[in-house]
This record gives structure tokens, sequence and C-alpha cells, in this order.
């Protein structure tokens, strides 16, 4: 009894998991431009707004480990090879935070104590 109690626990956990990162994924591809992309040299932002899409909504309405994973899967490799080389090629490429200058610090320019 003890053991189905965490398991069903763990199945929750693991599906807030896996649908919350399909929903930044998609966000994230649904934000970028269409040009980025193809300068990026990488699938169209339609490509990636399908097969994020679909994995959401698999999500959703089939909770099956087995698909939870290949959609985490195509999340993954989004934010790890395709978000980050949008981000160069839109300017923001220093960082999660957009671009800047080598002086910035976390509060704003370093102006030399100025």
């Amino acid at each position: 009894m003890l053991r189905a109690g965490f398991d069903s626990l763990l199945n929750l956990v693991m599906f807030l998991v896996f649908t919350g990162f399909a929903v930044a994924a998609l966000v994230f591809a649904a934000m970028a431009r269409e040009d980025a992309y193809r300068a990026a040299d990488k699938q169209t932002k339609k490509f990636w707004l399908i097969v994020l899409g679909v994995n959401l909504v698999l999500n959703l309405l089939l909770p099956m480990l087995f698909l939870q994973i290949a959609g985490v899967i195509a999340a993954i490799v989004f934010m790890v090879d395709v978000r980050p080389a949008l981000a160069q090629v839109s300017g923001g490429g220093r960082g999660p935070r957009g671009g800047g200058s080598s002086s910035d610090g976390p509060y704003g320019p370093y102006n030399g104590g100025r």
C-alpha cells in the first residue's frame, strides 16, 4: 500500500516536470523569430512548434511513460541545441539574459568606480 502511494506520487511529479518542460520549450519556440531558425540553420519554426505542441498534447491526453520520454527528449534537443543557436543569431548570444558588454556586471555596466 505504501509503495502504491509512492508510485502514484512519483508519477504525478514526473507528469508535472515533463509537462512544465514541454510548456517552457513550446513558449521559447513560439517567441523566436522565423528568420532566426533559417539563419541558425535549424529546422523551421513551424516544425518545432508542431513537434513541441504534439509533445504537450500527448503529455496531457495520453500520459504514457514512453510517449513522455520521447517528448522530453524532443524538448531537451530544442532547449540544448536549437534555443542557444537562435539566441546567438538573434544577438542574445551572451548567456540566458541576452547580449551586453564584457564589462557588464550582474547589476549593470561596471563604470570603474566613478
